[in-house]
């Protein structure tokens, strides 16, 4: 299939695809003009890069990983990709711990605004005239 049938099955923008081919987690054949040509596998895989990305991997990730669909019975490659996995689990990990840090100090700042917002609805005592 053409880039933009495997566009259309997949949802995913021919200029997307392209960028995927470049990083090395796609590939097809081209025919004599030049035009890009794809399995049917490939709509399995566009579907497959969408699932990581979406779960927060990059492309530098994601082209470590993917050596693991392609052969599965190889150690050294299972081994790599659970090395490059551990390490993105390690990322997320971290970036949440800083969401979590970030959402606090939100929070007090809440709390002081809230604070200071009944202090300025409060009416403060009326001055007495002689």
């Amino acid at each position: 299939m053409r880039i933009g049938e495997l566009s259309k099955r997949t949802g995913v923008s021919p200029r997307s695809l392209r960028y995927y081919e470049e990083q090395g987690l796609l590939t097809s054949s081209r025919s004599e003009a030049g035009q890009r040509h794809y399995s049917d596998f490939a709509v399995e895989r566009v579907s497959l890069i969408r699932q990581l990305f979406e779960a927060g991997m990059s492309s530098r990730v994601i082209v470590t990983v993917l050596p693991c669909v392609d052969s599965p019975s190889d150690l050294g490659v299972a081994e790599a990709t659970f090395t490059a996995m551990m390490r993105e689990r390690d990322r997320i990990d971290a970036d949440i711990a800083h969401l979590i840090e970030a959402r606090d100090a939100l929070d007090m700042l809440i709390r002081a605004n809230s604070r200071h917002r009944a202090e300025l609805s409060t009416p403060g005592p009326v001055a007495q005239s002689a």
